[in-house]
């Protein structure tokens, strides 16, 4: 990093709005209030009906395979 680069960083930190801070909780603990189980099965994650059609279940993986081919490079 620059020496112009580190002072628009400066500036920039200088202007980002306070956050309020919030108690740190636990992912088990969120889970633990939202009721969120285990996956017992795998089977109830299936979803049959996700795509309309196999067409569209194929372009959506077209697009999922340029995209990584996309960030890949």
């Amino acid at each position: 990093m620059g020496k112009t680069d580190r002072g628009k960083a400066a500036r920039n930190a200088e202007r980002m709005p306070e956050w309020p801070t919030a108690e740190h909780v636990p992912a088990e603990e969120l889970a633990r209030r939202k009721g969120v189980r285990p996956v017992a099965s795998i089977d109830n994650l299936a979803r049959p009906d996700l795509f309309e059609s196999d067409e569209e279940l194929d372009d959506f993986l077209a697009d999922l395979y340029a995209s990584r081919r996309a960030s890949a490079a």
